[in-house]
């Protein structure tokens, strides 16, 4: 096919990857444009547009889709189909009915389950035992179009949401040549989403990483790996200890009892927080600015006694999402 592809984060690299090396003429790659990163700010390309510049693609990077002349420079490339992963900005009808076969979107999901921006994490967070990919003909809602192909993965109990994402962003580079393959050969059939069964996956935040001792146990050993490595889970230390803002980087389940938030360090040295139901087992902490440590060398260098009472965070945290 003659196609376009737009996309921006690294989750779409293997989908790119895969359209190249199965002989699809993509004729342009459209991506976010670059931005300032780092200490001495100097623009960093996204992932999509340092691997289309490896493959010998051309490169587009306008700063949103509103301009008629944008609209029409894509329309003029006469393409086959477009295919969408991760990209960032919104297509309008005119990008959406340009090509022959329409965009064709990559979604870290089974639709209709989480539709919106954080699909693998809020998977993890609300304790799903499965996601996938879902290939699907985009039309002008959010992740509303009808469903292409789809494939399942299990989300075991050790996955966090940085494994998730690389074995979708894997498994969606695979679905996306069976469904051009598909469209190809008239071999696919579009279905439309089912009303039930739909949620939204809210997009994150830096603050809602923070460990609300109140809520179970479970819950918050399921945040802890639904937001690694970003946004990631914190915690405040105690004020006398100067209450920094301190990272768990991984957690596990114990059993535990008392105040929510009352800190007790097992005979291994690794410290347990009492939560609303059952207890968190602290596994891997760091400081602002400093090392991830196992947390039994981190209590060596950082003092939190058993019975130590943490506080809950002054900004509540959400609820888990519910179907609806």
């Amino acid at each position: 096919m003659k196609m376009a592809f737009l996309g921006t984060s690294a989750f779409a690299v293997p989908a790119l990857k895969a359209l190249a090396e199965a002989g699809h003429d993509v004729v342009a790659v459209y991506t976010r444009a670059p931005k300032p990163a780092g200490r001495g700010q100097q623009e960093r390309r996204t992932p999509v547009h340092e691997t289309a510049l490896a493959l010998g693609l051309a490169v587009h990077s306008p700063r949103n889709l509103k301009s008629e002349v944008d609209a029409q420079a894509f329309k003029a490339l006469d393409l086959d189909a477009a295919v969408v992963v991760s990209y960032g900005h919104i297509l309008p009808k005119n990008f959406l009915d340009a090509p022959v076969l329409g965009c064709i979107n990559i979604h870290g999901s089974l639709l209709p389950r989480w539709r919106g921006a954080a699909p693998i994490h809020r998977a993890i967070l609300s304790g799903d035992r499965e996601t996938g990919v879902t290939t699907m003909r985009m039309d002008e809602g959010l992740d509303t179009g009808p469903m292409l192909l789809a494939e399942s993965t299990p989300i075991s109990a050790a996955d966090t949401a940085e494994t998730v994402h690389d074995r979708l962003a894997e498994l969606g580079a695979r679905l996306i040549v069976s469904t051009l393959d598909g469209l190809m050969r008239n071999t696919i059939e579009p279905v439309p989403q089912p009303e039930e069964g739909v949620t939204y996956a809210h997009k994150l935040g830096k603050e809602e990483g923070a460990l609300d001792w109140r809520r179970p146990a479970a819950e918050l050993e399921r945040k802890v790996r639904a937001f690694h490595p970003w946004p990631g889970t914190w915690f405040e230390g105690p004020k006398e200890n100067g209450g920094e803002r301190i990272k768990v980087l991984a957690a596990g389940l114990a059993l535990a009892g008392g105040t929510p938030g009352t800190l007790v360090v097992g005979r291994d040295g690794f410290p347990v927080v009492a939560c609303g139901i059952g207890g968190l087992k602290l596994l891997q902490l760091q400081r602002p600015g400093r090392s991830a440590q196992p947390a039994d060398a981190f209590l060596r260098g950082f003092a939190l006694a058993s019975g130590t009472v943490l506080p809950p965070p002054a900004i509540a945290s959400l609820p888990p999402s519910r179907p609806g």
